[in-house]
């Protein structure tokens, strides 16, 4: 009997062992489970954020492409509307060229004479012309009341006159190269060559 006391203790402590075990299992298995589900979801945020920061990379590196594409085809145009411009320019100051020539010029010249000699109103003055102009010199001081000198000046490249007045602090210019660039600024405000 003592054998079979024995044999039952051992059988209940196997019992007690084997449910233990199976409950042990299920905790594992539980355990397991949870583990791999919290592996799943942070895998899953992993992913979504490298996926967002990849997207964002790429965003990022096409719109700096976009604009630096953008920005040559904004310098080509300003290339070719300041290219397209000095030709205009160069155009008109080659008809300047062929106007200078002419009788017209001359009065012209008689009238920036007149009207540079009333805003200095008999003061002393200096005027300034283009070196080709100079033999008209001694017909344009004529306009003037004042002590006139007369000097070529080298920046006045097509023609007309510029005059200075030191006793009124005055510059009054008429020259065709002032009023030609005047007409350049003029060009580029309404010309409708503008970049985008």
């Amino acid at each position: 009997m003592p054998n079979n006391k024995t044999d039952n203790f051992l059988r209940a402590i196997k019992r007690y062992a084997n449910a233990q075990k199976r409950a042990l299992a299920g905790e594992v298995e539980q355990l397991k489970n949870e583990r791999l589900k919290e592996a799943e979801a942070t895998a899953k945020r992993d992913s979504e954020r490298m996926k967002k920061e990849k997207l964002a990379e790429t965003r990022n590196r096409v719109t700096a492409k976009r604009a630096k594409i953008t920005q040559e085809g904004q310098r080509k145009l300003f290339l070719e509307r300041s290219q397209m411009t000095a030709e205009i320019f160069n155009l008109a100051a080659e008809k300047l060229g062929d106007y200078i020539k002419t009788a017209e010029y001359r009065e012209k010249l008689k009238e920036s004479a007149k009207a540079i000699a009333e805003v200095f109103d008999g003061c002393d003055c200096v005027l300034y012309l283009n070196e080709r102009d100079l033999q008209s010199a001694g017909e344009l001081k004529s306009f003037f009341s004042g002590n006139v000198e007369a000097e070529a000046d080298k920046t006045i490249k097509i023609g007309g006159i510029k005059g200075y007045c030191a006793c009124k602090g005055i510059i009054a210019d008429e020259t065709l190269d002032t009023k030609l660039e005047a007409q350049r600024e003029w060009f580029v405000e309404n010309a409708a060559l503008s970049v985008l």
